[in-house]
């Protein structure tokens, strides 16, 4: 078992900044990609942004592409997504994911674990 828990979250200003966190916890020896997911309400579920764990190679949504940058600390077992340029239509709840097999990246499907969420409201 994998335990996330995300931090980080709040509300800013259009063009503001913001950084999230997921702290994993548990096997996470066996995490082979992390991602970052969002839903505002009313929608579905969307892919934001994901990394894999041990090679770091990434991948970005159009939508956030040039504005977030996802990282990681494998020392600390800790997730980032630096999020820059902010714009209304960012505002969600955003969720941490984690693969423990290779599946692709941007589908929530191939995630089994997730965390509790962090709401992210940007203000127009």
């Amino acid at each position: 078992q994998v335990q996330l828990v995300e931090s980080g979250g709040g509300l800013v200003q259009a063009g503001g900044s913001l950084r999230l966190s997921c702290a994993a916890s548990g096997r996470t020896f066996s995490i082979y990609t992390m991602g970052w997911f969002r839903q505002a309400p009313g929608k579905e579920r969307e892919f934001v942004a994901a990394i894999i764990w041990s090679g770091g190679s990434t991948y970005y949504a159009d939508a956030v592409k040039g504005r977030f940058t996802i990282s990681r600390d494998n020392a600390k077992n800790t997730m980032y997504l630096q999020m820059n340029s902010l714009k209304p239509e960012d505002t969600a709840v955003y969720y941490c994911a984690a693969q423990t097999t290779m599946r692709p990246p941007s589908s929530k499907y191939g995630y089994a674990y997730w965390g509790q969420g962090t709401q992210v409201t940007v203000s127009s």
